[in-house]
């Protein structure tokens, strides 16, 4: 894979920009590669070169990648502002559940069940035993939500961030965190799952609050903070996000024998055992 200038605008030249449309609901979604599908939700504040750069070692690793643009510019570097307003406009949308529902219990977002359909899509556009996926901060629970979908079989969570105001809540219905737990018990299947352990949006109850709801099921890595990418950071995560926090994104450390490497070799790996 060529090397980029993360610090500039990607234009995503080798990716094929589809507006697919599934429930009634159009979005555009940047495709590329061959092999069994895995889906890669961006992070806050969009589609940046980082997230870019994951998705193409997925994509190198083998397998076709449905990038969707959930909210901001794809391709962007976003400034601090921009950031803050794209994070402001999502965190309002009806298709997010940014904050805890002190009402009652928790739910999961409702764009989650666009994503379930574009699992079951990219299924049967690619074959295979079934669909990947890894959900990063805003994002990051999304792909437990979508075990829900049977096509699903290799869910990662980096760095789930929802809900920001509930350290412990984990974005998803009791109804539906029974479901899931139970076929990832009866098929076999397991979630991995990543934070910095100085994470000030995906905090130690988040990742305890997995474990007890999902077992030995719920596979966690924790990162050293020392392990995260602290120079060259765009302005957002320099003055917004402000702590260790993008495991395979922004502060990924692209040297051989860093751990974020290694987290990033184990996601791959992890697809590859599931699906190919």
């Amino acid at each position: 894979m060529p090397n980029r200038n993360l610090a500039e605008h990607d234009p995503l030249e080798d990716f094929q920009a589809r507006e697919i449309t599934l429930n009634g609901l159009s979005k555009r979604v940047h495709v590329a590669g061959s092999g069994p599908a895995v889906i890669v939700m961006t992070e806050m504040p969009g589609i940046s070169p980082h997230v870019a750069r994951f998705s193409r070692w997925v994509r190198d690793a083998g397998f076709t990648v449905y990038m969707p643009s959930l909210f901001g510019r794809d391709g962007m570097v976003a400034t601090a502002e921009e950031g803050e307003q794209v994070m402001h406009r999502a965190c309002v949308s009806a298709e997010f559940r940014a904050f805890a529902n002190k009402k009652g219990p928790n739910q999961a977002s409702p764009v989650t069940q666009w994503l379930r359909a574009l699992a079951r899509m990219a299924h049967g556009e690619c074959a295979g035993p079934g669909v990947g996926a890894i959900g990063m901060c805003f994002t990051g629970n999304f792909a437990l939500t979508m075990m829900l979908e049977p096509s699903m079989l290799a869910p990662v969570l980096s760095q789930p961030s929802l809900p920001f105001d509930d350290p412990g809540g984990l974005e998803i219905g009791p109804d539906d965190l029974t479901a899931v737990g139970e076929r990832l018990q009866r098929e076999d299947l397991t979630v991995l799952a990543y934070r910095f352990e100085g994470d000030r949006y995906c905090k130690a109850e988040r990742f305890a609050a997995y474990s007890a709801a999902l077992g030995d099921r719920f596979v966690a890595r924790i990162l050293p903070d020392t392990a995260a990418r602290k120079t060259g950071l765009s302005p957002f995560f320099e003055k917004v996000v402000a702590s260790p926090h993008s495991v395979v994104t922004a502060h990924l450390i692209d040297e051989a024998g860093q751990p974020t490497i290694a987290a990033r070799d184990e996601i791959l790996s992890f697809f590859k055992q599931r699906l190919l």
